[in-house]
């Protein structure tokens, strides 16, 4: 396999980690900031490895979903610009669990919880590559490990920065001598195919926790606001004034019953930016009626009848996604005609997903979300859960920041393909 023309392109980072992965006892792990050339190298590294894998034992890639890894590794792989001829060695289905890579098959399992681990359990693997290591279950890694049972069995991994506390840098980065891993980690620097503006714009947009993991690639805690990048000048756009939508893609409902119920209403403008339209919010407290499921069902109908755009278009609705805790309000809304499905709730991929997305000025709030915009400027990391070594928010005014997040995270892969690069935005 001839190298040199990708490898020329590499910095000497790169270069170290890819050569180190050949040698590692068994797992070679690359941590540390967005794009800074952790996928690349690791890709790259993946594919000698597997031309040296031994005939025996499966192949596998992990990822969160089928889609991450699709998006996340596939496409990649699949650019003649970054991969030159290895490029048409990738042969895959959208949508199937297997690809073919350099003329072997490659199993793709989506690792979302921990149920997940029964995809693997019995199968005996040679080489095995996991995106965003820190998002798998533990349960799923050991697993994983404990499947690595072809002599010279190797696992390689990548992710970004979590709490220091994560079981990922504990059990394994603070102990990789003794548990056979050799880690790289990454700075923004360190990758030299970016334009220097977008890494310029990157490092302004970031703040707080958030650069300090995503720019600076530290495992550091989170303390204070959670959306300490939050402006509401920047982010808070008149009603009025929003853009023409290309999709209504989905409505995300956060439901309470002496609690504040919301809904928040996520949109794809035209010009490839993501905007909470319109927000739903009954308060029982305010009102002075506590609502029955099927009150709650009626309210929410109506005003999802209402229009919702200031151009007077009325897109439907493609996705109703309801707080996976509600489900006799999912049975109400069913038996009221309206199909919704469970939203989705990693919390800290949600909030990481929604940090990044305003940081870069690709998540925009209208002037109707006013439950929205109430909560996001109180909403802080719980200090308890810091020091039990957890990211987690505290439980209070959150209902439509909560609302909110389920419209991101259960609709990503609709929204996803049609979100405009941040260097466009500063164009």
């Amino acid at each position: 396999m001839d190298l040199s023309r990708l490898t020329g392109h590499l910095s000497p980072a790169q270069i170290r980690s890819i050569v180190g992965s050949m040698s590692t006892p068994q797992i070679a792990l690359w941590s540390g900031a967005v794009s800074s050339g952790k996928t690349i190298s690791s890709l790259l590294a993946f594919l000698i490895l597997l031309t040296r894998a031994p005939s025996t034992g499966l192949i596998v890639m992990v990822g969160r979903t089928l889609q991450t890894i699709e998006r996340n590794l596939l496409d990649p792989l699949s650019a003649p610009e970054l991969f030159g001829v290895l490029a048409g060695q990738i042969h895959h289905t959208p949508g199937s669990t297997t690809a073919v890579i350099l003329g072997r098959t490659v199993h793709l399992v989506g690792a979302s919880d921990a149920r997940s681990e029964g995809r693997i359990r019995g199968a005996t693997i040679a080489l095995s590559y996991v995106d965003e290591a820190t998002l798998v279950p533990q349960s799923f890694w050991m697993m994983l490990i404990s499947r690595l049972r072809v002599k010279g069995a190797k696992l390689l991994a990548t992710t970004n920065p979590d709490h220091p506390g994560h079981w990922l840098r504990q059990d394994f980065v603070l102990r990789a001598d003794e548990v056979g891993m050799r880690h790289w980690h990454f700075t923004l620097d360190d990758n030299p195919s970016l334009d220097p503006g977008y890494v310029d714009l990157l490092k302004q947009q970031y703040t707080g926790l958030w650069f300090r993991r995503f720019i600076l690639g530290d495992w550091i805690a989170g303390q204070g606001a959670v959306y300490d990048m939050w402006d509401p000048d920047e982010h808070v756009v008149a009603w009025q004034d929003l853009p023409s939508m290309e999709r209504l893609v989905c409505l995300g409902v956060d439901y309470g019953t002496t609690n504040a119920s919301a809904g928040l209403l996520l949109g794809i403008a035209r010009d490839g930016r993501l905007f909470l339209v319109d927000e739903y919010r009954h308060e029982p407290r305010r009102d002075t009626q506590r609502l029955t499921d099927a009150q709650q069902s009626a309210r929410l109908l109506e005003w999802m009848d209402r229009p919702h755009l200031p151009d007077g278009s009325r897109l439907p609705v493609e996705y109703v996604a309801v707080d996976p805790a509600a489900a006799s309000f999912r049975v109400q809304l069913h038996q009221d005609g309206l199909a919704t499905s469970p939203a989705h709730n990693d919390v800290a991929h949600g909030i990481s997903m929604v940090a990044t997305l305003l940081a870069r000025r690709q998540l925009l709030v209208s002037d109707r979300c006013t439950g929205w915009i109430n909560e996001v400027g109180g909403y802080s990391w719980d200090e308890k859960a810091t020091e039990k070594g957890l990211d987690a928010p505290i439980k209070t005014a959150d209902h439509s920041l909560d609302a909110g997040r389920y419209a991101l995270t259960t609709s990503e892969a609709l929204w996803r393909p049609y979100l405009i690069d941040p260097l466009d935005l500063a164009a």
